[in-house]
């Protein structure tokens, strides 16, 4: 009877430790970028725009994290947030839809996030439905570069200017581990 607790105890202690230690090699990157829409006369017409690049610096990224590209197991977009800079009073009522493409050198474009049927809410800030890729190889590169389609339902007369944050969850392996 000893001995069964001893060895459900010694197994519990080890598969806790390996929870933990699996947190340990799980870090965030953030990154953000600005785009600008348009005034716009047009409405349920698409229309596509690109980010500048975004620099990843993941070399340093994953320095500070005890870790390097050799050793990442996964990337994948955590969250993506939109938030409206100006005008000052603006809000995404304008929009039906939004998608959000991927893209670096040598890779092909992939849709990340997206969200449809957008409420009048009056908000300026939106989080998008995260689509779940892995992304490694992108956030891998020395940058990668966002493409926005969107949607409208109704004109705009000023350009608003908007930020994309991004928060892509890295599991990789500590110094081996």
């Amino acid at each position: 009877m000893k001995n069964n607790l001893l060895t459900l105890f010694i197994a519990f202690v080890v598969l806790y430790s390996c929870d933990v230690v699996d947190d340990l090699t799980k870090f965030d990157l953030d990154y953000q970028t600005n785009y600008s829409i348009p005034a716009t006369t047009l409405i349920d017409s698409p229309f596509s725009l690109n980010t500048p690049d975004v620099t990843t610096e993941s070399d340093s990224s994953f320095e500070s994290n005890n870790t390097h590209k050799d050793l990442i197991e996964s990337i994948k977009l955590k969250s993506l947030k939109l938030t409206i800079d100006s005008p000052e009073s603006g809000n995404f009522n304008f929009l039906k839809e939004v998608h959000i493409y991927i893209d670096a050198e040598d890779l092909e474009e992939l849709e990340i996030a997206n969200i449809f049927n957008l409420e009048n809410t009056d908000d300026n800030t939106i989080s998008l439905d995260v689509l779940g890729q892995e992304l490694k190889s992108y956030i891998k590169k020395d940058s990668f570069n966002l493409r926005v389609k969107t949607i409208t339902d109704e004109t705009i007369s000023q350009t608003h200017d908007i930020t994309i944050d991004t928060k892509f969850r890295v599991d990789a392996e500590i110094l081996g581990v």
